[in-house]
């Protein structure tokens, strides 16, 4: 799912994180490097894995020189080995300097998600089940960990609390009920003409039953199910909606869960447990 004001937010994003790193100015570089001096920086990865964020080192680069050459040896969603080159940027060095830790922290960070979200994808591949992400991640930063998770090969499910109404066990149990919330979320909807989809939340078999009682929804979330109360959930909707298992889902065990026939498995560790892979981006002296 990309935002359809993608490259707004990204933008905002840049801005934000280099007024964060900046402030009033780069005094390292401006201190002892003439703002005439053209450089090249070298991109290289220490770590296997997936890339990701190539596109975002770009634009980072870019904003702050729009000229700056930029040759790519790898993009987004390819392997990567120790040693393997990433890029080579081309730019005044004050430009390659001050851009430096921000494109590092985005490619590491993206890249060891991506990294383990094609882990978990490839645990379920053959199966019917599609690997969600949730909205565990880090403030701020959403924007692009999501990015990475669709470069590792998983989906997103929703960016915010604005494009989907998902009926957690708060919201029920302080609303009175499972079917007072669909009742509620459903005029909600009608009253602001809004086409929403709705999940509920469900934390038993009984639940689900209530859940189909109402109907009206679009897809119906098994909370810390285990493997079999999950397959007897599935078997339970029966195809009338889609179907989500979340909550102590592990590499371990996600293959049995998606042999369970569940439509979608979502996963929080992809973004609140993967670790950033290592990279460095080394002065070059400029080819021309």
């Amino acid at each position: 799912m990309i935002p359809s004001d993608y490259d707004k937010q990204l933008q905002h994003f840049i801005e934000q994180a280099l007024l964060e790193d900046i402030g009033d100015g780069d005094h390292s570089t401006l201190s002892c490097i003439p703002a005439s001096l053209q450089g090249a920086g070298l991109l290289v990865t220490q770590s296997a894995g997936i890339l990701a964020g190539v596109r975002i080192a770009q634009a980072i680069f870019t904003h702050l020189e729009p000229n700056c050459q930029i040759t790519c040896y790898k993009h987004d969603g390819e392997p990567m080995q120790p040693g393997d080159r990433i890029l080579l940027v081309e730019a005044h060095m004050r430009t390659i300097l001050s851009a430096e830790r921000l494109v590092l922290n985005c490619m590491q960070r993206m890249s060891g998600i991506a990294t383990l979200t094609g882990q978990y994808v490839n645990k379920i591949m053959g199966s019917h089940a599609r690997l969600l992400d949730t909205r565990k991640t880090t403030p701020n930063f959403r924007l692009l960990e999501k990015e990475a998770v669709r470069i590792g090969g998983g989906m997103n499910h929703r960016m915010g609390l604005y494009d989907y109404i998902m009926l957690k066990d708060n919201h029920i149990d302080a609303c009175g009920g499972i079917q007072k919330a669909i009742q509620r979320a459903k005029a909600y909807l009608a009253e602001h003409h809004l086409t929403l989809p709705i999940e509920v939340e469900t934390r038993n078999l009984e639940e689900v039953k209530q859940v189909l009682a109402e109907g009206g929804i679009q897809r119906i979330m098994f909370d810390h199910f285990s493997i079999d109360a999950t397959h007897k959930a599935v078997q339970l909707v029966n195809n009338q909606y889609e179907t989500e298992i979340s909550g102590n889902i592990t590499l371990d065990n996600i293959s049995e869960y998606a042999a369970t026939g569940v439509d979608f498995i979502s996963v929080g560790a992809l973004t609140h447990q993967a670790v950033s892979l290592d990279m460095h981006l080394k002065y070059h002296r400029p080819s021309r």
